[in-house]
Formats: C-alpha cells, sequence, structure tokens
C-alpha cells in the first residue's frame, strides 16, 4: 500500500529483524512518520481511473466544551453526514445541515468508569467559505435514539449482562450505570433516501436501522464469523477480548450506502480474532468488509459479498524498527458498487499521551477484482483467513482488494495554512463525507470532509449531570479537501 521505504530498505529490515511477520501482497509497512510534503495537488490512479487530491481547502473548529441539546458536552466526530438534500451555495460560500454521531460517552475503560449516556445524533448547522477556507459550525438540536419499546440506550459497558426485544439479544448492563437498557457504542452513520438511518455499534457487531424519528426499525446481524463469542457463547462486552470474531473495541466503524442506495457496506475495524497474526499488534492488518442488498429490505439476513481488506502496517516509536502497530480504518465512504475511501490511523496525537504521529490517511479501496468470502466457512464459522496464525499471509485462494493511498493529513504545509501543525492533530479521526462543490465548470469536483472524534475531552465537560473534566481541550475539528473523481462506473 505505501511505499515509503525503498523495497531495498525494507528487505534489510527484514534481515535484522527476523521475528517480524511475513506481510504478504507487496504492502510496505510505515516505519517512521508519514509525512506528506505536496504543497499542491497529485493525482493517483486505481484500476485505470485517475483521482485527484486538489489539497486542503479548509479547515475549522467546534469548541471541545459546548454543550449539546441534552445538556451533556458535545463529543464528535465518530461519524458525520451532511443532511442530503441540505447543501446549497449562497453566494460565496456554501451552507448545510450536518449530524454528527458521538459514540459512547466520556469513559475510561481501565478505570471501568462509564456514564449512563443515552445515544443520540447532533445536529449542527454548516457554513463554508472556500475564498478563506473557514468553517463554522453551530449547534442546532439532535435526536435521541431509543430501542423497540421507546427506552433510551446507554453508553455503559454491558459486561456480561443481556435482554431480549423481538426475539434479538442484546447487551445490556445487568446492574449499576445503565442498569436495563441496550448498550450502544455507536461508531458510524448513514441516511438512507427516506430519512432512516443506519448506525453502527461497537458491542456487537449489528448495525441498526432506525427510522428519521430514531426508533429502532431493524437490526441486520453480522454473519456468525464476526459475532464475538468467549466460552461458545456471544460476548458483548468491551473490557476483555472474546475467542473469535470482531475484536473488542473494534467493530464496524465504516458504514457506507452506494449512491443508488443498493448497496450497505460494513467494515471493521481491523481484523477478527481468528485473523490476526500472532505476535504484535501488526497482526491485524486483514480487516473484512461486508456488502448487503439493501434494495428489497433494509435489513438483509445475509451479505450478498465478503472481502478482505488489508490495512497498513506502522512502527509505533516512528524509529525504523519493525512495525508493531495496525493503522485501523475509522470510516469508509461509498463511491459507487464497489469502490470507496477508507479511513486509516495510528493511535497517536493529542489526547493519546503518544507520539510521534506516525500515519493518518484517507485510502482509495476497489473490491472489484477481490474473493468473495459470502457462504464460505470463513463467513459461516469461524475459520481463519489466514496461511497460518504466525504471519498475516492470506490463504492462497483469498485475493485482498486493491487499495492505494488518496489524501495523507499529516501535510505540515497545508496544515500551516490554517494555522495548524501535525502535532496538533488529535489521535481519532473517524467521520468522512463528500458534497459536490456545485461548479459547472467542474462537474466532478467535491468537498471532502473529513472529522475528529475527540472523545469528549475538555477542561469543562459535564456528562449525565456530573463533571469529567480532563486537563487539556481537545476540539472537535473538521478539515476540508478539493477532489476531483473520475465519472461514475457505467
Amino acid at each position: 500500500m505505501i511505499s515509503k521505504p525503498s523495497r531495498a530498505a525494507l528487505l534489510i529490515l527484514l534481515s535484522l529483524f527476523p521475528a517480524f511477520p511475513a506481510f504478504a501482497g507487496g504492502e510496505e509497512p510505515v516505519t517512521r512518520p508519514h509525512l506528506d510534503q505536496t504543497a499542491g495537488a497529485h493525482s493517483v490512479t486505481l484500476r485505470g481511473q485517475t483521482f485527484i487530491n486538489q489539497g486542503l481547502v479548509g479547515s475549522g473548529r467546534l469548541a471541545a466544551d459546548t454543550v449539546d441539546f441534552l445538556g451533556d458536552t458535545l463529543g464528535s466526530f465518530s461519524s458525520l453526514k451532511i443532511a442530503p438534500g441540505s447543501w446549497k451555495r449562497v453566494g460565496d460560500h456554501y451552507e448545510g445541515v450536518l449530524w454528527t454521531l458521538p459514540d459512547r460517552g466520556r469513559n475510561d475503560p481501565a478505570a471501568n468508569l462509564f456514564f449512563d449516556y443515552p445515544a443520540r445524533l447532533e445536529r449542527l448547522r454548516l457554513r463554508f467559505t472556500p475564498g478563506d477556507g473557514q468553517v463554522t459550525l453551530v449547534p442546532d438540536g439532535g435526536l435521541e435514539l431509543r430501542d423497540f419499546n421507546g427506552k433510551p440506550f446507554t453508553g455503559a459497558d454491558p459486561g456480561t449482562g443481556t435482554l431480549t426485544e423481538r426475539g434479538i439479544v442484546f447487551p445490556a448492563p445487568a446492574s449499576g450505570v445503565g442498569r436495563g437498557k441496550v448498550s450502544l457504542d455507536a461508531e458510524a452513520l448513514q441516511f438512507t433516501r427516506d430519512g432512516g438511518f443506519y448506525v453502527g455499534d461497537e458491542y456487537t457487531a449489528n448495525v441498526y436501522y432506525f427510522d428519521r424519528s430514531g426508533r429502532l426499525q431493524g437490526v441486520i446481524s453480522p454473519p456468525p464469523a464476526i459475532v464475538p463469542r468467549r466460552a461458545g457463547a456471544p460476548f458483548f462486552g468491551s473490557l476483555q477480548a472474546p475467542d473469535s470474531g470482531r475484536r473488542n473495541n473494534q467493530g464496524p466503524e465504516g458504514l457506507s450506502l452506494s449512491p443508488d442506495g443498493s448497496r450497505l457496506f460494513v467494515a471493521l475495524q481491523s481484523a477478527l480474532v481468528q485473523d490476526t497474526a500472532q505476535g504484535n499488534a501488526a497482526g491485524r492488518i486483514n480487516t473484512r468488509v461486508l456488502v448487503y442488498d439493501v434494495s428489497r429490505t433494509p435489513t438483509p439476513a445475509r451479505p450478498v459479498a465478503h472481502h478482505v481488506v488489508r490495512l497498513p502496517a506502522y512502527t509505533e516509536d516512528g524509529q525504523g524498527g519493525p512495525p508493531d502497530k495496525t493503522a485501523a480504518q475509522s470510516e469508509i465512504l461509498a463511491l459507487d458498487d464497489s469502490r470507496f475511501f477508507m479511513l486509516a490511523r495510528d493511535g497517536a496525537g493529542l489526547g493519546a499521551g503518544k507520539s510521534p504521529i506516525v500515519y493518518k490517511s484517507v485510502l482509495l479501496v476497489d473490491l472489484a477484482g477481490a474473493t468473495n468470502l459470502a457462504g464460505s466457512e470463513s463467513e459461516t464459522g469461524t475459520s481463519s483467513i489466514l496461511q497460518d496464525s504466525a504471519s498475516t499471509t492470506l490463504r492462497a485462494d483469498i485475493v485482498p482488494a486493491d487499495t492505494t493511498e488518496f489524501v495523507n493529513l499529516l501535510n505540515p504545509a497545508q496544515l500551516a495554512r490554517f494555522g495548524l501543525a501535525v502535532s496538533d492533530l488529535s489521535e481519532k479521526w473517524e467521520a468522512l463525507d463528500l458534497v459536490p462543490a456545485l461548479e459547472t465548470d467542474h462537474p466532478n469536483d467535491h468537498f471532502l470532509f473529513v472529522g475528529n472524534d475527540n472523545d469528549f475531552v475538555a477542561r469543562r465537560c459535564r456528562m449525565s449531570g456530573q463533571a469529567c473534566n480532563s486537563d487539556f481541550d481537545n476540539h472537535n475539528r473538521l478539515l476540508v479537501y478539493r477532489v476531483t473523481l473520475p465519472p461514475s462506473k457505467p
């Protein structure tokens, strides 16, 4: 994927570190901070079509201590979407309605600290002025999400607790904070044409379908390979790793509909437990992407396609040693029925207590030539897609998706135009959306919005009526890139 060091240098590196896991398919790990010094536009080609990144053209922020419509600190963006039909050009600027998805509220898993944070969507009024690149965001209400029975969700970890509604087993704390409510760690958002929307949940790896009022209408349950299990039973808690299925805190971070609304793409944050190479966290690069046909029903029982996408591996300290981490994906954005953007990032940045920042990029992914695992034992059971457990090499019968880097957020020159440095970027960049430039002379130009999840980190933080103050402010930020996309495939 990424060719920062030369292949010769990589071979030398491999010889120096014989325990370093093998990476098939020619992907080269990122061993030092992956900075982009491009001042202007650059292009990439995938399957004969050219995509142009014209660079960073806008930036804005929402203060970390902003209070939302329910009286809590407004923490975003775990996902964002500009409301269909709201985007318009008005004189020298653009306006729209931006919906954002916060996750499970302020928490500290290491201390087993959670709040009874009701799941919600935040509504913001968005204004973008290309002349000076300024983005302004004004809170404008929101929508509280409710389960089948009309009860609010909770962000609290469920542990081993469950409850059943309409024959579906949901995670729910059996005691303490959030007791008796369905636990939801919301990480991905996608609106439908009728105003309803999907939300991806990290606890269960479910995809929830809501109507326009925020009431749960249906559930897309993941295939058996993805359901988190421990000792043979479903295990939805986030504080311990399951024996198989989605890794704890590594659920469906990416969710997107094809432009025609017929296909729903669901991407796991990193490799399933059974697909993880032993040794270190660089062995999580082979993630799964499911494709559902939602043209007839919004909650189909099984995917029509199931593919492998290989994520970048990187060296956490950025000192050139063997890779020890995976740049987990944090959002996807479908471009057509096989291609999408994928946001992959490291675990460093403002709020993480780690440095340096090594990798944060938007990748371009094409599933057209990838092996379809739908209906196979790798979907209906828990067999691994790896050739062996000691490396990340895929089985010989599995071809992963084509992937190339498109936008590198770590561009000092472009960030400096908006008063930012690479060190100002927070850890969790987790949101993407794309809107047209609405220029007749440039019909294929769009603005790509990229947002961060600030984890509710603020000097003045309120959650469920309690203080949750931090030592610094981790502001909610948006970066805006102008991109030129090829015409849609016939």
